[in-house]
């Protein structure tokens, strides 16, 4: 798998991508997720491609206290061969590289596979609450 920054002419393949994974929402428009990502730290989104077919991405972030992972997604038929692993491993080297000491990241509760996978790359349960509120709804 080769990995690069997003170019704005990926955005019909990483949305497909994303439904594929089942990670897009109602509320959340994923073409709307993308313009955003691209205003802060467009650098830190990134895909993967084998063959040159865009098969993965995760939008990396960093405001300077904490970074983030967002739309980690491995297409389905390239699932189980450490893509998603090397592409945490590379958002995690350019975090560090910008100073950043600590990332988190968001899992459904009931989401039991992708737990453990983050479990399996040393990631913790911190026991806190995590809460949201729309500023700008999608719909």
């Amino acid at each position: 798998m080769q990995i690069r920054p997003y170019q704005t002419s990926d955005e019909a393949a990483v949305v497909a991508l994303w439904q594929s994974c089942d990670l897009t929402r109602p509320w959340n428009d994923p073409y709307k997720d993308i313009a955003r990502k691209l205003q802060v730290r467009p650098d830190l989104f990134l895909v993967g491609e084998v063959q040159g077919r865009l098969m993965a991405s995760a939008m990396f972030g960093y405001e300077g206290h904490r970074g983030w992972v967002n739309y980690l997604a491995v297409s389905p038929e390239h699932q189980r061969q450490g893509h998603a692993k090397a592409m945490m491993q590379h958002g995690e080297a350019l975090l560090l590289a910008s100073g950043c000491p600590k990332i988190n990241l968001q899992v459904r509760a009931s989401n039991a596979q992708v737990l453990a996978f983050y479990e399996s790359l040393g990631y913790r349960d911190d026991q806190v609450v995590s809460m949201g509120k729309r500023l700008i709804p999608d719909l």
